[in-house]
């Protein structure tokens, strides 16, 4: 175990910053202890590794196991959003303005990790949360590898081999359509190209990750709000993201993504910030429609 301590330059909001990076409640990658600390294990470029990253209010103490433990703890103030700049931020509506306030502490993650973000964000491609969150944990536990570290229950996802290994049956056990597992395991062949976009600016990043068939903006805006800590990576050909804000910032239903981008036009450059801070405030229209059904490919 190695440890590190970092000090946030003003408030901070350590479950908030990081939540984003957990894929459901039962990520086996991801998990939030009793005392508020965040426990993440995840594959770096010099193999697996665990952390764990407590508040004590005023610093962050974090604790590192595994062959990746260094480099975790060398990237530990970027995954902790100190390379964010909240004071580029400027609220322009109302709501915003409030969740701004309310919400000093928010700093966007970055996990400098490309595939980590990528493969579950394909996952969630067209599917409910929980389909998506199911896949993602069943993956973990029969293919990932046993996390470094004293909590047992945690596991490293595959590498980029293993998820081009997964058999068809497997994907298929989790629900996962072959659309879908085809994009992944095309993405796992090239993840050395792709996993350059975390040293690239929005625009560049995001061409690189299209150029694999299967990933459209939807996921590479999904990839690199953290991979990255995009503040401007807004999300487009989201089911429901457009309602929200179209609902949140004027109280018209049915915002289509042409009509949110408008919205979101004075955030330009801060545009997945501001959706953070109206999502935060917990404005939704009200629902009209039954909600999106669960088909499982598994009774298939």
């Amino acid at each position: 175990m190695t440890t590190r301590t970092w000090t946030p330059p003003g408030p901070y909001d350590l479950g908030r910053t990081l939540g984003v990076l957990a894929r459901g409640p039962g990520d086996p990658a991801f998990r939030t202890g009793p005392d508020g600390s965040v426990w993440r294990a995840t594959r770096t470029p010099q193999g697996p590794g665990t952390l764990h990253v407590t508040d004590r209010g005023g610093r962050v103490d974090a604790e590192a196991w595994g062959p990746g433990a260094e480099w975790l703890l060398e990237t530990l103030p970027a995954l902790l959003g100190a390379g964010d700049d909240p004071a580029a931020f400027t609220p322009r509506h109302r709501l915003v303005h409030e969740a701004h306030r309310r919400h000093p502490g928010l700093r966007l993650a970055r996990t400098g990790l490309v595939l980590e973000s990528l493969i579950p964000s394909v996952l969630e491609q067209k599917v409910t949360s929980d389909e998506a969150y199911r896949a993602w944990r069943l993956l973990l536990q029969r293919h990932g590898e046993p996390a470094p570290g004293p909590d047992p229950r945690m596991r490293v996802m595959p590498s980029a081999r293993g998820w081009a290994m997964i058999p068809s049956w497997d994907w298929h056990g989790a629900g996962v359509d072959g659309k879908r597992s085809a994009t992944i395991v095309r993405a796992a062949r090239v993840a050395a190209r792709l996993e350059e976009a975390a040293a690239m600016d929005d625009a560049q990043a995001s061409r690189r990750l299209q150029a694999v068939p299967g990933i459209g903006p939807w996921t590479a805006a999904e990839t690199l709000q953290r991979s990255n800590g995009s503040p401007d990576a807004v999300t487009v050909g989201d089911l429901h993201l457009p309602k929200i804000i179209g609902y949140a910032l004027t109280g018209a239903r049915g915002t289509d993504d042409e009509a949110m981008l408008d919205l979101l036009s004075p955030y330009e450059g801060q545009r997945h910030r501001a959706c953070r801070l109206i999502l935060l405030m917990g404005t939704r229209p009200p629902r009209r429609a039954p909600r999106f059904s669960v088909n499982d490919i598994r009774a298939l």
